[in-house]
């Protein structure tokens, strides 16, 4: 997935960050409304962490204008704000789940894959493909009862491609799945985390659509 925090804490920020970059994720960071604005506006992402106080407004109404503006991108509200009337109103707003801090990260990244699953229209987490078995909710696959271990970059490409199940994605469209703004990225990349599902899973799981891209039929 490629995610969006928008929180102004520094240190929470970053704490995310690279809970979410070990498992793979792209994550940009967003300090105010302002930042918010500028990458939701050049960046497609799959999840959105979104604190409500910011240094320049408020969260809620940022949601609500970019909701109004055609934003389908799941949003998780993280805020010290506990009382239930906040969360109802960040739910009205438009957010699709609300977490109080302070937030275990494990807990806040499931909710997440939750969450752009959600947003997928296909909830289901465990997958079979002949001899494989894959289940989303844990970026776990086994081949006849084996598991076979992937990197965390591996499995952000293959979750990709089960999220758009029938649908061809182009390379670009992975990079943007695979990297934030501030990684530098290989011209290959893309081809060489497909090699090497490939020889993991097998060749027959992958499709290329030459001079396109990659699916999962």
């Amino acid at each position: 997935m490629r995610v969006l925090v928008i929180e102004d804490g520094a240190d929470l920020a970053e704490a995310i960050r690279t809970y979410l970059s070990r498992d793979g994720h792209a994550v940009d960071l967003a300090a105010d409304c302002a930042e918010a604005g500028l990458l939701l506006d050049l960046a497609q992402y799959d999840g959105i962490v979104l604190d409500l106080g910011l240094p320049d407004g408020s969260g809620l109404d940022l949601l609500r204008v970019r909701r109004r503006d055609g934003l389908r991108t799941p949003v998780v509200i993280l805020s010290a704000r506990d009382r239930i009337g906040d969360r109802i109103a960040g739910l009205d707003c438009g957010a699709d789940d609300y977490v109080v801090k302070p937030v275990d990260l494990g807990e806040l990244a499931a909710r997440l894959r939750a969450n752009a699953r959600r947003g997928e229209g296909a909830p289901g987490v465990e997958l079979a493909f002949g001899p494989l078995r894959i289940d989303r909710a844990r970026a776990r696959v086994w081949r006849d009862g084996a598991e076979i271990r992937l990197t965390a970059r591996e499995w952000a490409v293959l979750d990709a491609l089960l999220a758009a199940r029938g649908r061809v994605l182009s390379r670009q469209v992975l990079e943007d799945r695979l990297y934030d703004f501030d990684a530098g990225i290989s011209g290959n990349a893309v081809e060489v985390y497909v090699s090497r599902l490939r020889g993991k899973l097998g060749r027959g799981l992958i499709e290329t659509r030459r001079g396109i891209g990659y699916q999962i039929p």
